[in-house]
């Protein structure tokens, strides 16, 4: 049981790094062939320190991951991963400043990674 919280703790962490970096980028200018990406990080500071979470978020998931797989077999936590897909574009579509569309292709591709997790983890 430890190793599914162990998954689901990488799941989210993942999930709030992919949420971050997301917003983080948004907040830095377009990169151009005079200004590096070390410039383009000094114009924001919300940005970089975001960034800096998200990417703290993902070192965190790797080490919610490496606990998960000592204690599960791979065959039952690596079909969870694709939990975080789902979280994404639920909060992408539902977060209005990461400015992502709702379409009826993006909500079809969501309900079959449900659908397949469904499958994958039933008895």
């Amino acid at each position: 049981m430890i190793g599914y919280l162990w998954a689901t703790g990488s799941v989210l962490l993942v999930s709030v790094a992919q949420l971050s970096l997301k917003w983080a980028m948004m907040q830095f200018p377009p990169l151009a062939w005079n200004r590096g990406f070390l410039s383009a990080l000094q114009t924001s500071t919300s940005g970089l320190l975001v960034l800096l979470g998200g990417l703290c978020a993902y070192a965190l998931s790797m080490c919610c991951w490496y606990l998960a797989l000592r204690r599960l077999p791979l065959s039952k936590v690596y079909p969870l991963l694709s939990l975080s897909y789902v979280l994404v574009g639920i909060f992408a579509l539902c977060l209005p400043w990461l400015q992502e569309g709702f379409s009826l292709a993006k909500l079809a591709g969501l309900l079959t990674v449900v659908a397949g997790l469904v499958l994958i983890c039933r008895r």
